[in-house]
């Protein structure tokens, strides 16, 4: 082989091995990667959360879940700005964008939030959690979730409760005066009676819910609270009045003495528990 050949075929060969040894030193300076940890409302760690990363340029979606402890690692990204979604099952969803320089490994802690009826429900900050009682100990923080979910369920219930006490008011129309009839009666009477038994089975959650000590009581909930006192008693002599003015409209008498009362005790009630719900379904 001629020399002049041959030291071409060698400084080929130098400049060959020079390039693949940059290339996996180029990816490592030029990708980026995203990490962090998934936890719930209460500090605790979300396993099996879903991320989807989107890159906003490109349209490339990367995918990835969290693992047992909550820790997410999501390698070989290119910069760029992404989206990234994250979901789990009894949280509700949550997107954030983060954008990520060449060679940087970010860590993105993402903190989940209970799932609400509507944005302005009331969060565990308004319901009087602090800061430290949400980082407590393992018993505390079992008796924070428990009351977390008991008076998420008592807002639930609260919300459906409305549907069969405004039937109720609407149905007592044909209940009383000259438009009575017995089937009126009755059908009135039935609805209460479910709106009754919902109403009380929604204020078990808000009463045996666990308490928490140290919390104090603020924002919507106060108003929300001192409402109670006005339906809380409505709903407990709304059905004993409908009870004795059912009988005296079955004897064919015209409702008369406290049994009269009825309707207004019905109204007031009604009132006072809607304006319960708007207070903690919109922020002041």
């Amino acid at each position: 082989m001629k020399p002049n050949l041959a030291r071409s075929f060698l400084g080929t060969g130098i400049l060959v091995f020079f390039l693949l040894m940059a290339c996996p030193l180029w990816a490592q300076v030029t990708i980026a990667v995203l990490s962090g940890t998934v936890t719930g409302p209460s500090g605790a760690a979300v396993p099996n959360a879903e991320l989807s990363i989107k890159n906003v340029a490109t349209g490339q979606l990367t995918k990835t879940q969290s693992n047992s402890a909550g820790v997410y690692n999501v390698p070989d990204l290119t910069p760029g700005e992404y989206e990234v979604s994250l979901s789990a099952d009894g949280f509700a969803n949550k997107t954030v964008n983060v954008t990520l320089a060449a060679g940087a490994r970010q860590t993105m802690d993402m903190a989940l939030q209970s799932p609400s009826i509507n944005p302005g429900a009331p969060s565990l900050g308004d319901l009087g959690f602090t800061p430290d009682q949400s980082k407590g100990s393992a018993q505390d923080q079992a008796r924070l979730d428990k009351r977390s979910r008991m008076l998420k369920t008592h807002q639930r219930l609260g919300l459906i409760t409305t549907a069969p006490l405004l039937a109720a008011i609407i149905l007592g129309n044909g209940a009383a005066g000259k438009k009575s009839t017995a089937s009126g009666r009755e059908l009135h009477a039935a609805v209460g009676g479910v709106a009754a038994g919902l109403y009380f089975t929604t204020a078990s959650f808000a009463i045996f819910a666990p308490k928490v000590p140290g919390t104090t009581v603020r924002g919507p909930i106060r108003l929300h609270k001192a409402l109670a006192w006005i339906h809380g008693p409505g709903m407990v002599l709304t059905p004993i009045l409908g009870a004795l003015a059912y009988e005296q409209r079955n004897r064919g008498e015209k409702v008369h003495g406290a049994a009269s009362f009825h309707a207004a005790a019905g109204a007031v009630t009604g009132v006072a528990y809607g304006l319960a719900i708007l207070s903690v379904s919109i922020k002041f």
